[in-house]
Protein backbone atom coordinates (compact mmCIF):
# COMPACT_ATOMS: atom_id res chain seq x y z
CA UNK A 1 0.00 0.00 0.00
CA UNK A 2 1.14 3.41 -0.95
CA UNK A 3 3.22 5.12 2.00
CA UNK A 4 2.34 8.67 3.65
CA UNK A 5 4.78 10.68 5.34
CA UNK A 6 4.93 10.51 8.74
CA UNK A 7 5.05 14.18 9.25
CA UNK A 8 2.44 16.76 8.12
CA UNK A 9 2.47 20.91 7.30
CA UNK A 10 -0.15 23.41 7.23
CA UNK A 11 0.22 24.61 3.75
CA UNK A 12 -1.67 28.42 3.66
CA UNK A 13 -3.99 29.56 0.84
CA UNK A 14 -1.85 32.66 0.04
CA UNK A 15 -0.05 33.48 -2.91
CA UNK A 16 3.35 33.46 -3.23
CA UNK A 17 5.01 36.98 -2.60
CA UNK A 18 2.58 37.02 0.54
CA UNK A 19 4.16 33.34 1.73
CA UNK A 20 7.62 34.12 1.25
CA UNK A 21 7.44 38.37 2.00
CA UNK A 22 4.27 38.55 4.32
CA UNK A 23 1.32 41.21 3.45
CA UNK A 24 1.94 44.05 0.60
CA UNK A 25 1.94 46.54 4.00
CA UNK A 26 4.45 43.87 5.89
CA UNK A 27 7.66 46.02 7.25
CA UNK A 28 10.79 44.53 5.98
CA UNK A 29 14.17 44.58 7.27
CA UNK A 30 17.26 45.69 5.84
CA UNK A 31 19.39 42.94 6.65
CA UNK A 32 20.69 41.60 2.87
CA UNK A 33 19.33 38.69 1.44
CA UNK A 34 20.94 38.57 -1.96
CA UNK A 35 24.37 39.25 -2.72
CA UNK A 36 26.56 38.68 -5.16
CA UNK A 37 29.32 36.37 -4.45
CA UNK A 38 32.32 38.18 -6.27
CA UNK A 39 30.97 41.91 -5.56
CA UNK A 40 29.33 41.69 -2.38
CA UNK A 41 29.32 45.04 -1.52
CA UNK A 42 28.38 46.53 -4.63
CA UNK A 43 26.16 44.23 -5.80
CA UNK A 44 23.41 43.24 -3.03
CA UNK A 45 20.03 43.77 -1.85
CA UNK A 46 18.22 43.78 1.29
CA UNK A 47 14.95 42.36 2.40
CA UNK A 48 12.74 45.73 1.79
CA UNK A 49 14.83 46.32 -1.31
CA UNK A 50 14.18 43.35 -2.76
CA UNK A 51 10.33 43.77 -2.13
CA UNK A 52 10.55 47.24 -4.08
CA UNK A 53 12.59 45.96 -6.96
CA UNK A 54 10.07 43.31 -7.61
CA UNK A 55 7.22 45.93 -7.07
CA UNK A 56 8.87 48.18 -9.31
CA UNK A 57 9.12 45.46 -12.09
CA UNK A 58 5.67 44.33 -11.40
CA UNK A 59 4.48 47.84 -12.14
CA UNK A 60 6.82 48.50 -15.00
CA UNK A 61 5.87 45.14 -16.82
CA UNK A 62 2.18 46.32 -16.12
CA UNK A 63 2.70 49.75 -17.73
CA UNK A 64 4.74 47.70 -20.88
CA UNK A 65 1.30 45.69 -21.30
CA UNK A 66 1.61 42.58 -19.56
CA UNK A 67 -1.77 40.91 -19.11
CA UNK A 68 -2.46 38.45 -16.45
CA UNK A 69 -1.50 34.76 -17.34
CA UNK A 70 1.10 36.78 -20.11
CA UNK A 71 4.39 34.71 -20.33
CA UNK A 72 7.97 36.39 -19.61
CA UNK A 73 10.78 34.42 -20.79
CA UNK A 74 14.17 35.04 -18.69
CA UNK A 75 16.88 33.90 -21.25
CA UNK A 76 20.51 34.70 -18.81
CA UNK A 77 22.53 32.97 -16.16
CA UNK A 78 22.74 33.82 -12.56
CA UNK A 79 22.41 37.35 -10.98
CA UNK A 80 21.31 39.45 -8.09
CA UNK A 81 17.97 40.76 -10.17
CA UNK A 82 17.49 36.85 -11.20
CA UNK A 83 14.82 36.54 -7.84
CA UNK A 84 13.60 39.76 -8.15
CA UNK A 85 12.73 39.48 -11.49
CA UNK A 86 11.14 35.94 -11.03
CA UNK A 87 9.15 37.41 -7.94
CA UNK A 88 8.28 40.98 -10.30
CA UNK A 89 6.34 38.76 -12.99
CA UNK A 90 4.26 37.42 -10.26
CA UNK A 91 3.17 39.73 -8.27
CA UNK A 92 2.09 41.25 -11.75
CA UNK A 93 -0.25 38.43 -11.98
CA UNK A 94 2.35 37.06 -15.48
CA UNK A 95 4.08 33.48 -15.89
CA UNK A 96 7.82 33.10 -15.83
CA UNK A 97 9.28 31.11 -17.81
CA UNK A 98 12.81 30.55 -18.02
CA UNK A 99 15.87 29.52 -20.70
CA UNK A 100 19.26 27.80 -20.07
CA UNK A 101 21.63 30.80 -21.33
CA UNK A 102 23.86 27.96 -23.35
CA UNK A 103 20.53 26.85 -25.85
CA UNK A 104 21.08 27.57 -29.78
CA UNK A 105 18.72 29.40 -31.70
CA UNK A 106 16.59 26.68 -32.73
CA UNK A 107 16.05 25.63 -28.65
CA UNK A 108 14.89 29.34 -28.16
CA UNK A 109 12.89 29.65 -30.44
CA UNK A 110 11.08 26.59 -29.46
CA UNK A 111 10.45 28.07 -26.01
CA UNK A 112 9.40 31.19 -27.57
CA UNK A 113 6.98 29.70 -29.63
CA UNK A 114 5.09 27.06 -27.21
CA UNK A 115 4.97 29.26 -24.56
CA UNK A 116 3.96 32.29 -26.46
CA UNK A 117 6.06 34.45 -24.61
CA UNK A 118 4.80 37.98 -24.00
CA UNK A 119 8.66 39.16 -22.92
CA UNK A 120 12.08 38.66 -23.49
CA UNK A 121 14.66 38.82 -21.23
CA UNK A 122 18.08 37.94 -22.35
CA UNK A 123 21.71 38.01 -21.27
CA UNK A 124 23.77 40.61 -22.98
CA UNK A 125 26.15 37.78 -24.41
CA UNK A 126 23.30 35.33 -25.45
CA UNK A 127 21.92 38.38 -28.03
CA UNK A 128 22.83 37.22 -30.91
CA UNK A 129 21.16 33.65 -30.36
CA UNK A 130 18.09 35.75 -29.24
CA UNK A 131 18.37 37.72 -32.07
CA UNK A 132 18.21 34.18 -34.87
CA UNK A 133 15.42 32.81 -32.56
CA UNK A 134 13.27 35.54 -32.29
CA UNK A 135 13.83 35.81 -36.55
CA UNK A 136 12.83 32.18 -36.47
CA UNK A 137 9.29 32.39 -34.78
CA UNK A 138 8.50 36.24 -35.90
CA UNK A 139 9.16 37.69 -32.38
CA UNK A 140 9.16 41.54 -32.23
CA UNK A 141 12.76 42.52 -31.13
CA UNK A 142 10.54 45.52 -29.33
CA UNK A 143 9.51 43.05 -26.66
CA UNK A 144 13.17 41.74 -26.25
CA UNK A 145 15.22 43.70 -23.35
CA UNK A 146 18.71 43.48 -22.35
CA UNK A 147 18.98 41.77 -19.08
CA UNK A 148 21.72 42.31 -16.45
CA UNK A 149 22.39 43.82 -12.51
CA UNK A 150 23.32 47.22 -13.83
CA UNK A 151 20.30 48.35 -12.27
CA UNK A 152 22.33 48.57 -9.26
CA UNK A 153 25.51 49.98 -10.48
CA UNK A 154 24.75 51.94 -13.35
CA UNK A 155 21.38 52.83 -13.11
CA UNK A 156 22.19 55.81 -15.93
CA UNK A 157 23.41 53.27 -18.31
CA UNK A 158 23.22 54.01 -21.81
CA UNK A 159 21.62 52.54 -24.37
CA UNK A 160 24.67 51.52 -26.62
CA UNK A 161 25.37 50.03 -30.09
CA UNK A 162 22.43 47.40 -29.75
CA UNK A 163 18.28 48.38 -31.71
CA UNK A 164 17.49 46.20 -27.90
CA UNK A 165 16.41 48.00 -25.37
CA UNK A 166 18.05 47.58 -21.50
CA UNK A 167 15.71 46.25 -19.31
CA UNK A 168 15.67 49.72 -16.90
CA UNK A 169 12.70 50.13 -19.42
CA UNK A 170 10.69 47.64 -17.61
CA UNK A 171 11.58 49.43 -14.04
CA UNK A 172 8.93 51.67 -12.85
CA UNK A 173 9.98 54.61 -10.49
CA UNK A 174 10.18 53.53 -7.08
CA UNK A 175 7.16 55.83 -6.22
CA UNK A 176 5.44 53.57 -8.63
CA UNK A 177 6.85 50.81 -7.05
CA UNK A 178 5.95 51.33 -3.37
CA UNK A 179 2.46 52.26 -4.41
CA UNK A 180 1.87 49.12 -6.20
CA UNK A 181 0.00 46.19 -3.87
CA UNK A 182 0.22 42.56 -4.95
CA UNK A 183 -2.48 40.12 -4.80
CA UNK A 184 -2.43 38.03 -1.24
CA UNK A 185 -4.58 35.47 -3.32
CA UNK A 186 -6.59 34.24 0.29
CA UNK A 187 -8.57 31.58 -1.84
CA UNK A 188 -8.14 28.42 -3.44
CA UNK A 189 -9.09 28.74 -7.10
CA UNK A 190 -6.74 32.06 -6.69
CA UNK A 191 -3.59 29.71 -5.68
CA UNK A 192 -3.96 27.30 -8.53
CA UNK A 193 -2.99 30.02 -10.86
CA UNK A 194 -0.32 29.65 -12.88
CA UNK A 195 2.84 31.17 -12.00
CA UNK A 196 5.67 29.35 -13.58
CA UNK A 197 6.20 27.58 -16.95
CA UNK A 198 9.61 25.46 -16.51
CA UNK A 199 10.56 23.12 -19.56
CA UNK A 200 11.49 19.30 -18.57
CA UNK A 201 12.60 16.81 -21.30
CA UNK A 202 10.05 13.99 -22.36
CA UNK A 203 10.82 10.67 -23.76
CA UNK A 204 9.46 11.74 -27.10
CA UNK A 205 12.59 14.25 -27.20
CA UNK A 206 9.83 17.55 -27.95
CA UNK A 207 10.44 19.60 -24.54
CA UNK A 208 7.59 20.02 -22.11
CA UNK A 209 6.34 23.56 -20.12
CA UNK A 210 5.72 22.55 -16.25
CA UNK A 211 2.62 24.45 -15.04
CA UNK A 212 3.65 25.52 -11.65
CA UNK A 213 1.23 26.97 -9.35
CA UNK A 214 1.29 29.54 -6.60
CA UNK A 215 0.28 26.69 -4.23
CA UNK A 216 3.12 24.15 -5.92
CA UNK A 217 5.56 26.91 -4.81
CA UNK A 218 4.30 27.32 -1.11
CA UNK A 219 3.35 24.28 -0.33
CA UNK A 220 7.36 22.64 -1.59
CA UNK A 221 8.32 25.80 0.85
CA UNK A 222 6.37 24.77 3.71
CA UNK A 223 7.38 21.15 3.07
CA UNK A 224 11.28 21.41 2.85
CA UNK A 225 11.35 24.25 5.51
CA UNK A 226 9.73 21.70 7.73
CA UNK A 227 12.49 19.55 7.37
CA UNK A 228 15.47 21.57 7.43
CA UNK A 229 13.93 22.99 10.78
CA UNK A 230 13.49 19.36 12.45
CA UNK A 231 17.81 19.88 13.14
CA UNK A 232 17.52 22.38 15.72
CA UNK A 233 20.87 23.50 14.19
CA UNK A 234 19.14 24.98 10.95
CA UNK A 235 16.09 26.14 12.35
CA UNK A 236 15.92 29.84 10.48
CA UNK A 237 12.98 31.91 11.06
CA UNK A 238 13.27 35.78 11.09
CA UNK A 239 14.91 35.49 14.43
CA UNK A 240 16.57 32.30 14.24
CA UNK A 241 18.60 32.80 10.83
CA UNK A 242 21.36 35.31 11.56
CA UNK A 243 23.89 32.95 11.51
CA UNK A 244 23.17 30.94 8.64
CA UNK A 245 24.23 31.48 4.74
CA UNK A 246 23.14 29.84 1.36
CA UNK A 247 25.62 29.88 -1.19
CA UNK A 248 23.79 29.54 -4.87
CA UNK A 249 26.62 28.08 -7.62
CA UNK A 250 23.19 26.45 -9.65
CA UNK A 251 21.33 27.62 -12.04
CA UNK A 252 18.14 29.95 -11.25
CA UNK A 253 16.93 28.88 -15.14
CA UNK A 254 16.73 25.32 -13.30
CA UNK A 255 13.80 24.76 -10.93
CA UNK A 256 15.53 23.63 -8.22
CA UNK A 257 18.40 26.69 -8.03
CA UNK A 258 14.58 28.72 -8.76
CA UNK A 259 12.87 27.78 -6.01
CA UNK A 260 15.54 26.75 -3.23
CA UNK A 261 17.50 30.34 -4.01
CA UNK A 262 14.12 32.41 -4.74
CA UNK A 263 11.83 31.31 -2.91
CA UNK A 264 12.76 29.06 0.32
CA UNK A 265 16.26 30.67 1.30
CA UNK A 266 13.62 34.51 1.12
CA UNK A 267 11.05 32.29 3.38
CA UNK A 268 13.64 31.14 6.01
CA UNK A 269 15.52 34.49 5.92
CA UNK A 270 18.57 33.59 4.81
CA UNK A 271 21.04 35.36 2.80
CA UNK A 272 22.40 34.06 -0.58
CA UNK A 273 25.72 34.85 -1.87
CA UNK A 274 24.99 34.13 -5.54
CA UNK A 275 27.80 32.75 -8.24
CA UNK A 276 26.93 33.95 -11.98
CA UNK A 277 29.03 31.25 -13.28
CA UNK A 278 30.01 27.94 -12.14
CA UNK A 279 33.96 27.21 -11.16
CA UNK A 280 35.52 25.35 -8.79
CA UNK A 281 37.83 28.14 -7.29
CA UNK A 282 35.41 30.32 -7.61
CA UNK A 283 32.56 28.14 -5.69
CA UNK A 284 35.80 27.20 -2.98
CA UNK A 285 36.89 31.10 -2.28
CA UNK A 286 33.23 32.53 -1.90
CA UNK A 287 32.62 29.36 0.38
CA UNK A 288 35.74 30.73 2.63
CA UNK A 289 35.12 34.70 2.36
CA UNK A 290 31.54 34.13 3.04
CA UNK A 291 31.70 31.48 5.82
CA UNK A 292 28.90 29.73 4.21
CA UNK A 293 26.99 27.64 6.14
CA UNK A 294 24.68 25.54 3.90
CA UNK A 295 25.32 23.88 0.44
CA UNK A 296 23.17 22.47 -2.07
CA UNK A 297 25.02 20.91 -4.96
CA UNK A 298 24.96 18.66 -7.76
CA UNK A 299 27.30 15.18 -8.32
CA UNK A 300 29.54 16.96 -10.76
CA UNK A 301 29.87 19.51 -8.27
CA UNK A 302 30.82 17.55 -4.86
CA UNK A 303 32.58 15.06 -7.19
CA UNK A 304 35.18 18.41 -8.11
CA UNK A 305 35.56 19.30 -4.66
CA UNK A 306 36.31 15.98 -3.20
CA UNK A 307 38.78 15.19 -5.87
CA UNK A 308 40.83 18.58 -6.29
CA UNK A 309 43.89 19.19 -4.41
CA UNK A 310 42.44 23.10 -3.75
CA UNK A 311 39.69 21.85 -2.01
CA UNK A 312 42.08 21.82 1.07
CA UNK A 313 44.01 25.15 0.42
CA UNK A 314 40.58 26.93 1.60
CA UNK A 315 38.94 27.30 4.94
CA UNK A 316 35.72 25.47 4.54
CA UNK A 317 34.85 25.26 8.21
CA UNK A 318 31.83 27.20 8.13
CA UNK A 319 30.11 24.13 6.22
CA UNK A 320 27.54 22.31 8.05
CA UNK A 321 25.15 21.51 5.72
CA UNK A 322 25.29 19.69 2.66
CA UNK A 323 22.14 18.15 0.26
CA UNK A 324 22.67 16.97 -3.25
CA UNK A 325 19.88 16.06 -5.78
CA UNK A 326 19.68 16.26 -9.52
CA UNK A 327 20.99 12.56 -10.10
CA UNK A 328 21.77 9.68 -8.07
CA UNK A 329 25.28 9.81 -6.64
CA UNK A 330 27.48 6.76 -4.88
CA UNK A 331 27.84 7.03 -1.46
CA UNK A 332 31.39 6.40 -2.38
CA UNK A 333 31.72 10.22 -3.41
CA UNK A 334 29.93 11.54 -0.66
CA UNK A 335 32.41 10.02 1.98
CA UNK A 336 35.44 11.14 0.05
CA UNK A 337 33.33 14.65 -0.08
CA UNK A 338 33.11 14.21 3.61
CA UNK A 339 36.64 13.46 4.70
CA UNK A 340 37.09 17.41 3.37
CA UNK A 341 36.03 18.22 7.42
CA UNK A 342 38.13 15.87 9.49
CA UNK A 343 35.91 16.22 12.28
CA UNK A 344 32.84 14.84 10.98
CA UNK A 345 30.30 17.59 11.12
CA UNK A 346 29.66 17.11 7.54
CA UNK A 347 26.91 14.73 6.22
CA UNK A 348 26.10 14.66 2.81
CA UNK A 349 22.36 14.19 2.70
CA UNK A 350 21.07 13.25 -1.21
CA UNK A 351 17.13 13.75 -2.20
CA UNK A 352 15.13 13.14 -5.18
CA UNK A 353 12.43 15.13 -6.90
CA UNK A 354 11.31 16.24 -10.43
CA UNK A 355 11.05 19.59 -12.15
CA UNK A 356 7.22 18.38 -12.20
CA UNK A 357 7.36 18.47 -8.23
CA UNK A 358 8.85 21.12 -8.06
CA UNK A 359 11.98 20.24 -6.52
CA UNK A 360 11.53 17.66 -3.86
CA UNK A 361 9.19 14.71 -2.60
CA UNK A 362 11.90 12.06 -0.76
CA UNK A 363 14.25 14.38 1.68
CA UNK A 364 16.18 12.80 4.77
CA UNK A 365 15.10 13.64 8.25
CA UNK A 366 18.09 16.02 9.03
CA UNK A 367 18.88 14.67 12.49
CA UNK A 368 19.35 11.44 10.86
CA UNK A 369 23.08 10.06 9.66
CA UNK A 370 23.15 9.10 5.56
CA UNK A 371 25.25 5.99 5.65
CA UNK A 372 23.81 4.76 2.29
CA UNK A 373 22.96 5.90 -1.26
CA UNK A 374 19.27 6.63 -0.48
CA UNK A 375 17.70 9.59 -1.08
CA UNK A 376 15.20 9.45 1.95
CA UNK A 377 11.69 8.94 2.22
CA UNK A 378 8.47 11.60 1.27
CA UNK A 379 8.44 14.67 2.63
CA UNK A 380 5.13 16.12 4.49
CA UNK A 381 1.74 15.85 2.78
CA UNK A 382 3.36 13.52 0.29
CA UNK A 383 2.55 9.71 -0.59
CA UNK A 384 4.50 7.21 -2.50
CA UNK A 385 4.47 4.16 -4.00
CA UNK A 386 6.38 1.68 -6.16
CA UNK A 387 4.44 0.17 -9.47
CA UNK A 388 4.81 -2.89 -11.28
CA UNK A 389 5.08 -2.74 -15.21
CA UNK A 390 1.59 -3.06 -15.72
CA UNK A 391 0.61 0.05 -13.84
CA UNK A 392 -2.16 -1.83 -12.14
CA UNK A 393 -0.03 -3.55 -8.67
CA UNK A 394 2.11 -2.59 -6.57
CA UNK A 395 5.76 -4.47 -6.40
CA UNK A 396 6.30 -6.57 -3.14
CA UNK A 397 8.52 -4.65 -0.73
CA UNK A 398 11.81 -4.97 -1.76
CA UNK A 399 11.59 -5.21 -5.01
CA UNK A 400 11.94 -2.48 -7.82
CA UNK A 401 8.91 -0.27 -8.95
CA UNK A 402 8.51 2.84 -10.95
CA UNK A 403 7.54 5.38 -8.64
CA UNK A 404 4.76 7.07 -8.39
CA UNK A 405 4.08 10.25 -6.27
CA UNK A 406 0.94 12.04 -5.05
CA UNK A 407 1.45 15.54 -3.47
CA UNK A 408 0.41 18.40 -2.81
CA UNK A 409 3.28 20.26 -4.70
CA UNK A 410 2.79 18.56 -7.61
CA UNK A 411 2.65 19.97 -11.20
CA UNK A 412 -0.83 20.95 -12.90
CA UNK A 413 -0.07 19.59 -16.11
CA UNK A 414 1.74 20.05 -19.03
CA UNK A 415 1.46 23.45 -20.98
CA UNK A 416 -1.18 23.20 -23.66
CA UNK A 417 -0.18 18.95 -23.89
CA UNK A 418 -3.06 17.87 -22.30
CA UNK A 419 -2.42 14.12 -23.80
CA UNK A 420 0.80 14.43 -22.09
CA UNK A 421 -0.84 15.15 -19.30
CA UNK A 422 -2.82 12.36 -18.75
CA UNK A 423 0.11 9.77 -19.48
CA UNK A 424 1.73 11.28 -16.46
CA UNK A 425 -1.06 11.95 -14.02
CA UNK A 426 -3.74 9.68 -12.91
CA UNK A 427 -7.43 10.09 -12.68
CA UNK A 428 -6.92 9.36 -8.91
CA UNK A 429 -4.04 12.43 -9.05
CA UNK A 430 -0.57 9.72 -8.66
CA UNK A 431 2.04 11.19 -10.80
CA UNK A 432 4.17 8.70 -12.69
CA UNK A 433 7.84 9.56 -12.58
CA UNK A 434 9.14 7.28 -14.59
CA UNK A 435 11.52 6.59 -12.32
CA UNK A 436 12.61 2.71 -11.23
CA UNK A 437 13.05 2.88 -6.75
CA UNK A 438 13.23 0.51 -4.28
CA UNK A 439 12.69 1.05 -0.49
CA UNK A 440 14.89 -0.58 2.24
CA UNK A 441 14.56 -1.86 5.97
CA UNK A 442 14.82 1.60 7.14
CA UNK A 443 12.16 2.83 4.94
CA UNK A 444 14.43 4.86 2.71
CA UNK A 445 14.04 4.67 -1.01
CA UNK A 446 16.85 4.71 -3.58
CA UNK A 447 16.92 4.99 -7.10
CA UNK A 448 17.87 3.06 -8.97
CA UNK A 449 17.13 3.53 -12.97
CA UNK A 450 15.05 5.68 -15.17
CA UNK A 451 12.50 4.34 -17.24
CA UNK A 452 11.92 6.97 -19.60
CA UNK A 453 15.26 6.72 -20.30
CA UNK A 454 16.73 10.83 -19.98
CA UNK A 455 20.24 11.19 -19.67
CA UNK A 456 21.31 13.60 -16.88
CA UNK A 457 23.91 15.85 -17.69
CA UNK A 458 25.21 18.13 -14.64
CA UNK A 459 21.89 18.04 -13.38
CA UNK A 460 19.96 18.65 -16.90
CA UNK A 461 17.82 16.79 -18.73
CA UNK A 462 18.86 15.75 -22.31
CA UNK A 463 16.16 13.74 -23.70
CA UNK A 464 17.65 10.87 -26.79
CA UNK A 465 14.73 11.06 -29.28
CA UNK A 466 15.94 15.02 -29.48
CA UNK A 467 19.73 14.04 -30.53
CA UNK A 468 18.32 10.60 -32.17
CA UNK A 469 16.18 13.25 -34.69
CA UNK A 470 19.13 15.46 -35.24
CA UNK A 471 21.61 12.67 -35.88
CA UNK A 472 18.85 11.56 -38.89
CA UNK A 473 18.94 15.22 -40.08
CA UNK A 474 22.72 14.22 -41.44
CA UNK A 475 22.72 13.46 -45.17
CA UNK A 476 25.25 10.33 -44.78
CA UNK A 477 23.51 9.01 -41.18
CA UNK A 478 20.55 5.83 -41.71
CA UNK A 479 20.01 5.13 -38.54
CA UNK A 480 21.07 6.29 -34.63
CA UNK A 481 20.60 5.80 -31.32
CA UNK A 482 21.66 7.49 -27.90
CA UNK A 483 22.55 6.59 -24.33
CA UNK A 484 23.57 7.70 -21.14
CA UNK A 485 26.92 6.81 -20.75
CA UNK A 486 28.28 7.03 -16.86
CA UNK A 487 31.77 9.12 -16.66
CA UNK A 488 32.77 9.55 -13.04
CA UNK A 489 29.50 10.93 -10.85
CA UNK A 490 28.06 12.32 -14.41
CA UNK A 491 26.30 10.79 -17.66
CA UNK A 492 26.86 12.21 -21.00
CA UNK A 493 25.21 11.47 -24.60
CA UNK A 494 26.42 8.72 -26.07
CA UNK A 495 25.83 7.63 -29.84
CA UNK A 496 25.54 4.95 -31.81
CA UNK A 497 24.95 5.42 -35.64
CA UNK A 498 24.97 3.54 -38.90
CA UNK A 499 26.48 5.18 -42.00
CA UNK A 500 24.58 5.16 -45.15
CA UNK A 501 26.50 3.15 -47.96
CA UNK A 502 29.49 4.00 -49.66
CA UNK A 503 30.30 7.39 -46.95
CA UNK A 504 33.42 7.59 -45.18
CA UNK A 505 31.77 9.90 -42.43
CA UNK A 506 33.75 9.90 -39.47
CA UNK A 507 32.96 10.40 -35.88
CA UNK A 508 34.90 13.97 -35.75
CA UNK A 509 32.38 14.95 -38.56
CA UNK A 510 29.36 13.85 -35.86
CA UNK A 511 30.77 15.61 -32.92
CA UNK A 512 31.27 18.63 -35.28
CA UNK A 513 27.66 18.33 -36.71
CA UNK A 514 26.08 17.90 -33.28
CA UNK A 515 27.44 20.82 -31.92
CA UNK A 516 26.45 23.49 -34.22
CA UNK A 517 22.91 22.42 -33.36
CA UNK A 518 22.49 22.05 -29.27
CA UNK A 519 23.60 23.28 -26.07
CA UNK A 520 26.84 22.32 -24.47
CA UNK A 521 25.25 20.12 -22.14
CA UNK A 522 23.94 18.14 -25.48
CA UNK A 523 27.08 17.33 -26.73
CA UNK A 524 27.90 13.60 -27.76
CA UNK A 525 30.88 12.92 -24.96
CA UNK A 526 31.72 10.59 -28.20
CA UNK A 527 29.66 8.26 -30.93
CA UNK A 528 30.90 5.19 -32.77
CA UNK A 529 29.80 2.99 -35.64
CA UNK A 530 27.50 -0.39 -35.91
CA UNK A 531 25.75 -2.52 -38.54
CA UNK A 532 22.48 -1.82 -37.24
CA UNK A 533 20.14 -0.11 -34.06
CA UNK A 534 18.52 -2.60 -31.89
CA UNK A 535 14.91 -2.49 -31.95
CA UNK A 536 11.96 -4.18 -31.01
CA UNK A 537 9.09 -5.16 -33.62
CA UNK A 538 7.02 -1.93 -33.16
CA UNK A 539 10.42 0.29 -33.68
CA UNK A 540 11.17 1.27 -30.23
CA UNK A 541 15.35 1.49 -29.76
CA UNK A 542 16.34 -0.93 -26.96
CA UNK A 543 18.51 0.88 -25.78
CA UNK A 544 19.12 -1.01 -22.43
CA UNK A 545 21.07 -3.77 -24.65
CA UNK A 546 23.08 -0.40 -25.68
CA UNK A 547 23.98 0.35 -22.40
CA UNK A 548 24.73 -3.21 -21.82
CA UNK A 549 27.12 -3.67 -24.78
CA UNK A 550 28.80 -0.04 -23.39
CA UNK A 551 29.09 -1.85 -20.19
CA UNK A 552 30.62 -4.88 -21.39
CA UNK A 553 33.18 -2.93 -24.15
CA UNK A 554 33.82 -0.95 -20.96
CA UNK A 555 34.73 -3.64 -18.52
CA UNK A 556 36.66 -5.90 -21.42
CA UNK A 557 38.50 -2.83 -22.53
CA UNK A 558 37.40 -3.55 -26.05
CA UNK A 559 38.07 -1.16 -28.72
CA UNK A 560 35.31 0.57 -31.04
CA UNK A 561 35.36 0.43 -34.61
CA UNK A 562 36.91 4.31 -33.95
CA UNK A 563 38.28 6.13 -31.82
CA UNK A 564 35.93 7.94 -29.26
CA UNK A 565 36.89 11.35 -29.12
CA UNK A 566 35.48 13.34 -26.19
CA UNK A 567 33.72 16.85 -26.04
CA UNK A 568 34.22 18.66 -23.04
CA UNK A 569 31.39 19.62 -21.17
Amino acid sequence: MPQKSQWSVDIPIVSFPSLVLGSPDAQLSDQPCYLDAEQPEALRVTRAEFALWARRVAAGLIQAGLRPKDRVLVYSGNNVFYPVVFMGVIMAGGIVTTANPAFVARELAYQLQDSGTKFLLVAEGSLPTALDAAKMVNFKTTDMFIFDDMPLVDPGRAQGKSAVRHWKHLIATPEAGAAFRWDDGKSPEFVQRTVAILYSSGTTGVPKGVELSHYSLTANIRQLDYMFNLDPRFKADENNSRNQRMFCPLPMYHSLGLLFYSGLALYRHIPVYILKKYSLPAMLKAIQDHRITELTLVPPMVLAMAKSPESRKYDLSSVLKVQAGAAPMSRETCVEFERLWSNGQVNVKQAWGMTETPTTVLHWDERDISTTQAVGEPVPNCEVKLMADDEIHEVPFGQRGELWVRAPQAMKGYWNKPEATREMITADGWLKTGDIASQDKEGKYWIVDRKKELIKVKGNQVAPAELEALLLEHPDIQDGAVIGLKVGEDEKPYAYVVRKPGNRLSTDDILAFMKERTARVKWLYGAEFIDSIPKNPSGKILRRQLREFAASQKSGDANASDARPKAKL
